[in-house]
């Protein structure tokens, strides 16, 4: 019998800069509360990640009186806060991948702060509320929705699976790389890959699509430097179909309360091979 706990729950306010630690999170119709809300856009509407804006791995977001503050880690001089309803009123449209949708630009002074840290122009927004990007509808189980994320309200990944990982590398990595929202502890490594519905606290989820793993991998999120790891590694025995694949996409059904050390209870699991 496997006794898997949730041992870590983390959200990324702005897509592709630091994420937050919480001991318990509200999930929403979205996803988790607050979790890719915002996210940063070029001039041409186009979404900016770390896949090509390394530095971006330097700011640090945190929530504190209704405010969104971002701080650089190394230098807590460079910070800007910003209200969490703050923005100009402007609908800007935009584009992640394929999908096109619409955000709310922030603020003036947002965009020149982020502007002058990257060295190029860019705009920050937030969802609306009432914007529906819809999950790709070949992995949904209904209508699901998304924020910003790449295609998926959340991502699940278990510390075996890391362990597992590090177990093969020279420097071994923390979990930031992979940017999951949920861990937990608890049975082999990648036993997510077998999960189809399952519980964590009283909120259902399915897991839909692996997660195909991406240059951002290889970032240290301390120091914003580019290496080869772990995906060169990662590659070499989690390739399938071309893609290097660590962890999973999930979507979920209701809302309600997460908290670390809430039991995750699988309901159906995949055939074994």
């Amino acid at each position: 019998m496997n006794n898997l706990f949730l041992s870590e729950l983390h959200i990324y306010p702005i897509k592709s800069l630091g994420g937050i630690s919480l001991q318990q999170a509200e999930i929403e119709e979205k996803g988790l509360q607050y979790d890719r809300r915002w996210m940063l856009i070029d001039t041409a509407g186009r979404f900016i990640t770390q896949r090509i804006h390394y530095n971006l791995a330097l700011l640090q977001v945190s929530i504190t009186d209704e405010l969104l503050v971002i701080a650089h880690k190394n230098d807590p001089s460079q910070q800007i806060s910003f209200g969490l309803e703050e923005n100009t009123g402007t609908l800007l449209p935009l584009q992640i991948w394929d999908d096109f949708s619409a955000g709310l630009e922030v603020s003036t002074r947002v965009n020149e702060w982020f502007s002058t840290f990257m060295g190029t122009e860019v705009i920050l927004v937030r969802m609306p509320e009432a914007e529906r990007r819809l999950v790709d509808p070949r992995y949904a189980r209904g209508n699901e929705v998304v924020g910003f994320a790449d295609g998926y309200p959340c991502l699940i990944i278990s510390q075996s699976s890391l362990d597992g990982l590090n177990e093969r590398l020279a420097d071994p990595v923390p979990m930031n790389r992979f940017r999951p929202n949920f861990v937990f502890t608890g049975g082999e490594a990648h036993i997510e890959d077998n999960f189809i519905d399952f519980y964590i606290g009283d909120i259902l989820f399915s897991a839909v699509k692996p997660c195909a793993r991406c240059v951002l991998t290889t970032i240290d999120q301390q120091n914003a430097v580019k290496g080869k790891e772990p995906i060169k590694t990662l590659a070499s025995y989690r390739t399938i179909n071309k893609k290097v694949l660590f962890g999973q996409n999930l979507v979920h059904q209701g809302k309600g309360t997460i908290c670390l050390g809430d039991e995750i209870r699988v309901m159906n699991w995949k055939p074994t091979p």
